[in-house]
């Protein structure tokens, strides 16, 4: 008997936006880094950008579409365990959005940024590159924030860069889960209904006008430096 095959939207367009985009940005705050000189110029930019996407996602995971909320993939260690167990209940929707172990590297992602934004904000390499809200802290605050950025931070997010990357391959070759196409598409097969992400005019309407606010949050902050 052949299964049915619901399509449902899991991942809203100002989703999607958000994750490819903060994809290419950790890869050019990366690649700036290592190129140093002129290059930094663009490494303080993408990093701006990159606070501006990790506020974002701050409030889009309060009021975003269904699957994009927090509280859609935040799961106590019970249902962790049962979920790698393989117990888990049809009516859990585990497997719609973000499942237990990518909702972890999730959290552990974002808060890995954020803390590197915020230590760069503060760095200062004492050559020609220093952070616009460096003259608020001690030197010995900026001096610990710098060696984080330039050394552990930097190192932890390849890491789980790496580690992102290595589950998409494992999900792809040995589930058979394909976890980029609904990425891009918005839109996932399932083998049951779920409920379907809010994805309309209105939410993409939202979406732009906080990333504005944002924006403008962050060029604010930017601007206390001068």
């Amino acid at each position: 008997m052949t299964q049915t095959s619901h399509k449902v939207r899991v991942w809203d367009l100002p989703t999607r936006v958000f994750h490819w985009v903060l994809a290419f940005a950790v890869i050019g705050s990366v690649a700036t880094a290592k190129i140093g000189g002129n290059a930094m110029l663009w490494h303080f930019r993408i990093g701006y950008l990159v606070l501006t996407l990790l506020a974002f996602r701050l409030l889009w995971g309060l009021v975003g579409g269904r699957w994009s909320r927090f509280a859609s993939f935040v799961y106590s260690p019970s249902t962790l365990l049962r979920y790698l167990r393989g117990a888990h209940r049809p009516d859990e929707h585990l497997d719609v959005g973000h499942n237990p172990l990518g909702a972890g590297s999730v959290f552990a992602l974002l808060a890995i940024l954020a803390a590197q934004v915020g230590t760069g904000l503060i760095a200062d390499d004492e050559i020609a590159n220093a952070g616009p809200l460096v003259k608020f802290v001690s030197s010995a605050t900026s001096s610990l924030a710098t060696g984080w950025h330039k050394n552990f931070g930097q190192w932890i997010i390849i890491g789980l860069v790496v580690l992102h990357l290595s589950a998409i391959a494992f999900y792809r070759f040995r589930r058979g889960r394909d976890l980029v196409g609904p990425m891009l598409s918005g839109d996932k097969l399932l083998a049951h209904h779920a409920p379907s992400s809010d994805d309309g005019v209105g939410m993409r309407g939202a979406a732009l006008t906080l990333a504005a606010l944002c924006a403008a949050l962050v060029g604010w902050i930017v601007s206390l430096g001068a």
